[in-house]
């Protein structure tokens, strides 16, 4: 998680120097690739990179999707490595088996942001420690969606353990509702295989609530959230 962050590093870095001399941003910024590389799975030839896709690499999915859209001025592409059994795949196959894995998922979650216009998102969020590393343990985004209905907030909490009570203050904007979807498993190894297909997958989510401008979002650890206000 602490090494998949650096994505914001490495785009501040190089459109800064690219800033230098195309300050309109005329050229787009293309991510290729970007994804999570562990060893192989046990039994499995190992040139092909087939790995097993897991909780984890959801949240690691949620955390690129913030960065990117932090950097969407310039990011105009960012494409995962790679889409089908090779190192954080979308799907898994074997000959006519075929199986959704939970990165899968955060992609079909997101799609409540294509097209959409970015808002920005201030953040305070407490630190997931673990022995001497630490990073933030709540990333965030937010979109308003390109016909007007909605705002999308999506939300990763890092920490395997901890639940964390969010406070939202929605400026400019006064929700009637609110709901939305949660990618969680009571393991943060937790994952899909062929002999149980649906064991990481998205659930509706209760545990938002608005009252006038201000949202309360209760997150569960290891988990990505995320919400249509109306």
């Amino acid at each position: 998680l602490r090494r998949t962050l650096l994505m914001d590093e490495h785009l501040t870095k190089h459109g800064a120097i690219m800033d230098r001399t195309d300050a309109q941003k005329r050229i787009g910024l293309v991510v290729d690739e970007w994804g999570t590389w562990y060893d192989v799975e046990p039994g499995t030839e190992p040139g092909f990179l087939y790995q097993q896709n897991t909780l984890r690499d959801g949240v690691v999915a949620a955390l690129n999707f913030h960065i990117f859209h932090r950097h969407a001025d310039r990011v105009v592409m960012a494409n995962i490595a790679q889409t089908v059994n090779v190192l954080q795949a979308v799907i898994l196959t074997d000959k006519e088996k075929m199986v959704r894995t939970p990165t899968y998922w955060v992609f079909e979650m997101f799609k409540v942001h294509q097209g959409a216009t970015f808002l920005p998102v201030e953040l305070q969020s407490p630190d997931y420690v673990l022995g001497q590393e630490k990073i933030p343990m709540v990333s965030a985004s937010a979109t308003r969606a390109a016909d007007g209905s909605a705002i999308h907030l999506s939300l990763a909490n890092t920490s395997p353990t901890q639940p964390v009570t969010l406070s939202v203050k929605l400026a400019g904007f006064t929700p009637k509702a609110v709901a939305g979807r949660v990618l969680t498993a009571p393991e943060m190894t937790a994952h899909n295989t062929f002999e149980a297909r649906d064991a990481v997958q998205p659930a509706a989510f209760g545990g938002a609530t608005v009252k006038g401008d201000m949202l309360e979002v209760r997150l569960p650890a290891k988990a990505v959230v995320v919400l249509a206000l109306k």
